[in-house]
C-alpha cells in the first residue's frame, strides 16, 4: 500500500499525470502507425548526418524501424515529455510546498523527514512509470505495423529514460531543498537537462562536443542508439548512481532545512 505522503501527492497530481501519459501513448501510436506510409522514401535518409538533424535526434536512417524510433519519439519528444513530469513535480514537491507553506504542516506529522522524501520520491518513480510504461506498449503495438524492433530494447530503453528522468528530477528535488525557491530549482534541473540533451545531441557531429557526451544521463539513456544495440549494465549503472546520489543529497539537505 503506498504511504500516506504519497497517495497525497499522486492524488494531487492525478489528472496531470493522465494527461502526459495519454498524450504521449497518442503521439507514439501516430508514429507508429504511420512507419508503412514512409519507410521507402528513402530521400529523408538524406537528413541524416547533419548538425540540425542531430539536434532532433536524428542518427541513422530515418527509414529503418530504429532511425524512425529514434528521431520521433526515443531522441527528442519521450525525453521531453518526461523531464516535463519529472523536474515539474521535482521543483513542486518541497520547494514548492516550502513556498505555500505546507511544507512546513506535511513536516510536523510524525513521519522523519527523510521517510517524507523517500515518499516524494516513490511520487515521482511512479509517474515516471506510468509514461513510461505507455510508450513502450505503443511502441510495441508498432510490431504490427512494420516496426520490427526488438521488444527487450524497447523495454529497456524506455526503463533507461524512466531512469534519467528520475535522476533529473531528483536533482531538481535537491536543488529546492537547498535553495527553497521553486523557481530556482525549476531553473537548475531544466537547464541542467538542456545542456545535457544539447551535448548528446550534437556529440554525434560536433568532434569538440563528444569528449563531453560521457557528462550527459541523455546520453547513458537513449543518445548512444541503444533502441539498436540495447542499454548495457554501464548505461544502467550511471544512471542509478546518479539518481542514488541525487536522493542522498536531497536526503541530507531536508534533514537540515529550517522549514519554521
Amino acid at each position: 500500500m503506498l504511504a500516506n505522503v504519497t497517495r497525497l501527492d499522486l492524488r494531487l497530481r492525478r489528472r496531470s499525470m493522465i494527461w502526459y501519459a495519454a498524450g504521449m501513448a497518442l503521439y507514439a501510436l501516430v508514429v507508429v502507425v504511420l512507419y508503412p506510409s514512409f519507410r521507402h522514401q528513402t530521400s529523408l535518409d538524406t537528413l541524416s548526418g547533419s548538425t540540425a538533424a542531430a539536434l532532433f535526434g536524428i542518427t541513422g536512417k530515418l527509414t529503418s524501424p530504429d532511425g524512425w524510433l529514434n528521431a520521433n519519439i526515443y531522441g527528442n519528444f519521450f525525453p521531453l515529455i518526461m523531464l516535463l513530469l519529472t523536474v515539474g513535480y521535482g521543483a513542486a514537491a518541497l520547494a514548492g510546498q516550502d513556498e505555500d507553506g505546507t511544507l512546513a504542516l506535511v513536516t510536523a506529522l510524525p513521519i522523519r523527514r527523510r521517510v517524507i522524501l523517500f515518499q516524494k520520491a516513490g511520487a515521482m518513480a511512479v509517474q515516471a512509470l506510468l509514461l513510461g510504461a505507455a510508450v513502450a506498449v505503443c511502441v510495441l503495438i508498432g510490431r504490427g505495423f512494420q516496426l520490427s524492433v526488438s521488444p527487450a530494447n524497447t523495454i529497456a530503453v524506455s526503463a533507461a529514460l524512466v531512469l534519467m528522468g528520475l535522476d533529473f528530477g531528483l536533482i531538481t528535488m535537491a536543488a529546492g531543498v537547498v535553495t527553497g525557491r521553486r523557481g530556482t530549482a525549476l531553473g537548475v534541473g531544466a537547464g541542467l537537462a538542456a545542456a545535457s540533451y544539447l551535448v548528446s545531441s550534437l556529440a554525434s557531429t560536433i568532434s569538440g562536443i563528444r569528449p563531453a557526451r560521457y557528462l550527459s544521463l541523455l546520453y547513458w539513456s537513449a543518445g548512444s542508439d541503444q533502441i539498436s544495440h540495447g542499454v548495457s549494465a554501464l548505461d544502467f549503472a550511471v544512471l542509478l548512481v546518479v539518481g542514488l546520489a541525487a536522493l542522498a543529497a536531497a536526503v541530507a539537505a531536508f534533514g537540515q532545512a529550517d522549514l519554521s
